[in-house]
């Protein structure tokens, strides 16, 4: 529960309908805002600020907390009201399937500091929750190279895939591998992840140095089905899992 929204609708007299027509949105929309995890697009927290006669970071404090960096918040923001989302990864777990320790020794092996590692992780882990853990969470779809799988130390790699094991067990998450004698595919020109939104498609896409939205999701799409295409069933990605044959 947003609280401070809440607080800041009573004191205005501002009910879900008159802030939701004065910021422009449907009153399904200011409802939600006052669930947990559910944080307004930049645009719709001035607009409802202004509505509300308060400054932005008194209604949404929380935001003003967040470690993430500033190019990555606008992507969190996106992934917390997405209806579904549709992940590949080629070369590590996708973030919001990581277990702490994996997290940790992912982060860790590039430049950030000790101390900005453990930040991160626990950024990570909120971001898990409000996305998966929230009342009505997405479908999530993910489609992860078994290359992936098989770099890491045993020791964080077994509880990790013990992990992927537990999530993809749940009715909202379908989780596929895309076996390595699948050969030479589309996606190992990068990882990317298309969010479903009441706006319409958006994809995240990252690189070495910072990650990207964009609109144009068209080609991403033509790249999804053909690694779904050749990924294996949920049934049988469990079972892979589950044999962790190349682990010793």
């Amino acid at each position: 529960m947003n609280h401070a929204l809440r607080a800041a609708m009573t004191a205005a007299g501002q009910t879900v309908e008159s802030l939701a027509g004065q910021v422009g949105v449907d009153p399904k929309t200011v409802a939600r805002w006052v669930t947990p995890g559910r944080v307004p697009h930049p645009r719709h927290r001035a607009a409802a600020a202004v509505a509300l006669g308060r400054e932005v970071e008194d209604v949404w404090p929380d935001v003003l907390k967040r470690r993430e960096p500033a190019w990555l918040r606008p992507w969190v923001e996106t992934e917390a009201q997405a209806s579904a989302l549709r992940a590949f990864q080629v070369a590590v777990i996708p973030g919001l399937l990581q277990t702490p320790d994996y997290a940790s020794t992912v982060l860790g092996s590039g430049p950030l500091g000790q101390e900005e590692v453990a930040d991160y992780v626990e950024t990570r882990l909120r971001r898990r929750a409000a996305v998966l853990d929230r009342k009505k969470p997405p479908l999530f779809i993910a489609v992860i190279d078994e290359f992936a799988l098989r770099r890491g130390d045993p020791e964080v790699m077994h509880p990790q895939l013990d992990h992927l094991v537990t999530m993809a067990q749940r009715p909202n998450v379908l989780l596929h591998v895309l076996p390595l004698d699948a050969g030479i595919h589309p996606g190992q020109a990068g990882p990317f992840v298309i969010a479903t939104t009441d706006d319409g498609d958006v994809a995240y896409l990252d690189d070495q140095a910072a990650g990207r939205l964009t609109k144009e999701t068209a080609a991403l799409w033509l790249v999804w089905d053909t690694l779904r295409s050749v990924a294996l069933p949920r049934r049988q990605t469990i079972d892979f899992l589950r044999a962790r044959s190349w682990l010793t």
